[in-house]
């Protein structure tokens, strides 16, 4: 395994995140434990969930991923991890969660509560924001679009010295952001900076090679601000395993479960796949672990957060820390991108 630290700070992670959505929904307490002990073992020492997992979120769900990792906690792994979760922010799909889903200080307080009772543990490493407060274009929505009545911009400040008193109290170590865009991310760092206040050290967003969007603003706010990135669905549910190339069906997949999360289904998805794929058969790669070493190599990037709903899977994934890309790949997937860029934003 290879590691480094979140930034600005002394806390060494695996530049291989297990993920663990999965874990209360595809995957039972005893596969969940299973990923947790096999990711240890192959020296992960970084673990991501939310207050909202299992997903697709459902109320008859919510919490069960945390659960899940706080049983396995409980036979004495906590001082084995860095530990990684998010409060939801608002969605009227999620006021099962809470009354108030913004972060307000009462709902920062009354998240963390139950986190930390869940995880069965008394500190988070890393708490994050999962989607911004305000309403901006996130989760597979390419522009921006002003609603003139939004009233939030006074919250930034309030957010900071909350997370701030919470890293006092010794109930977090530090924060991060998620899904957020370059705006978002200046306006924390400079609440952060007038305040003399910790700043955020982390933003998890999606990037793979079929969403590279995180390069147009927020690379650069990343290495010059030093904020390094999480990169979520680095394999776009499954697609750039290149498992439903052809036609092929898997019915126990995350694509064919739950087809409204359709983020990753389109023509132009299925064509750029098709083209990556086979540069990964020309130079006797898995399609699988080529993906993920295209993120592992990137300047910005923290950690890449991987899930699996089995260990063969799993294995694979971690194995790819060990993969590295010539340059004449990189040129190959870059001309992919050019001809056909960011087709699952």
């Amino acid at each position: 395994m290879k590691y480094t630290k979140l930034s600005n700070t002394d806390i060494k992670v695996s530049k291989i995140c297990l993920g663990t959505m999965t874990f209360g929904e595809q995957n039972s307490e005893k596969e969940g434990h299973q990923q947790l002990d096999f990711a240890l073992d192959n020296g992960v020492n970084f673990i991501d969930t939310a207050e909202m997992y299992a997903v697709p979120g459902r109320k008859e769900t919510q919490g069960s991923t945390e659960k899940i990792i706080g049983t396995w906690i409980a036979k004495g792994n906590r001082d084995k991890i860095v530990l990684a979760t998010k409060i939801a922010g608002p969605s009227p799909g999620l006021s099962y969660i809470r009354d108030n889903m913004g972060f307000s200080k009462a709902a920062i307080y009354d998240a963390i509560e139950k986190s930390l009772k869940r995880l069965q543990t008394d500190y988070i490493d890393l708490y994050q924001l999962h989607w911004p407060e305000r309403k901006t274009n996130c989760f597979g929505v390419r522009n921006y679009r002003h609603f003139k009545d939004e009233k939030w911009e006074e919250n930034f400040a309030e957010v900071v010295e909350t997370l701030n008193d919470l890293i006092k109290q010794g109930k977090i170590r530090h924060y991060g952001l998620s899904n957020e865009t370059p705006y978002g991310i200046l306006r924390y760092l400079e609440e952060a900076k007038v305040k003399n206040l910790e700043q955020p050290v982390s933003i998890q967003n999606p990037y793979s090679l079929l969403n590279r969007t995180f390069e147009i603003g927020n690379a650069e706010i990343a290495i010059k601000k030093n904020i390094g990135l999480l990169a979520y669905s680095p394999l776009a549910f499954g697609i750039l395993s290149g498992k439903f190339l052809g036609g092929k069906k898997h019915p126990k997949s995350r694509v064919e479960l739950y087809p409204q999360m359709a983020r990753y289904n389109s023509p132009e998805v299925d064509n750029a796949v098709i083209k990556y794929a086979k540069i990964a058969t020309k130079y006797n790669l898995s399609f699988t672990q080529m993906a993920l070493a295209y993120i592992h190599q990137q300047p910005f990037l923290t950690s890449t957060i991987i899930g699996a709903t089995n260990l063969t899977q799993l294995k694979e994934n971690i194995d790819s820390i060990d993969v590295s890309l010539s340059e004449e790949i990189n040129k190959e997937i870059e001309a992919v991108f050019i001809s056909q860029p960011n087709p699952a934003p």
